[in-house]
């Protein structure tokens, strides 16, 4: 019972940091923060940008999970591991196949690779605060989903609010 216990935790937080990373993106990157996030929508310059530190921020409940974990709360070490998964899920997905900060000559082939990495780019379409769409990036809404979501929020002038 145990291995099923760890791996529901495990699979929980995986499941739920998708959730966490759009709110976060959402309303934090892309709100208040905007400030250190706003260098993710520029070209970069050098090996790293001030959105990095949201690689930090997002280690810390990990971190902090797995030593619970290791001190008297064996389910958050699942709830840990299943938070640092993502979160390599996240880099490789993300800095390494959409972004190619390290260059492995991979080209997504499949239709659900393809399209995170075309709903990644509209994300990017937008180099402004306001207007962006797709704030997730395990799961991207179909890309005519977020064309027209684009058109609507252009139409409103989101954009530039």
């Amino acid at each position: 019972m145990t291995v099923v216990v760890n791996a529901a935790c495990f699979l929980t937080a995986l499941a739920i940091m998708e959730w966490v990373a759009w709110v976060t993106h959402k309303y934090v990157m892309h709100g208040f923060l905007w400030s250190l996030h706003e260098s993710h929508h520029q070209p970069r310059k050098g090996r790293f940008e001030r959105n990095d530190w949201f690689a930090v921020f997002f280690a810390v409940p990990s971190i902090v999970l797995i030593y619970l974990g290791n001190n008297g709360y064996p389910a958050a070490l699942w709830g840990g591991l299943g938070v640092a998964a993502y979160g390599l899920i996240y880099f490789i997905f993300h800095d390494v196949i959409v972004h190619r900060r390290l260059d492995t000559g991979y080209a997504p082939r499949s239709r659900y690779m393809r399209r995170i990495v075309h709903a990644h780019r509209l994300h990017h379409a937008v180099s402004e605060k306001h207007g962006a769409v797709s704030f997730g990036f395990v799961y991207a809404p179909p890309i005519p989903v977020l064309r027209a979501e684009m058109k609507a929020l252009a139409a409103s002038g989101a954009s530039g609010s």
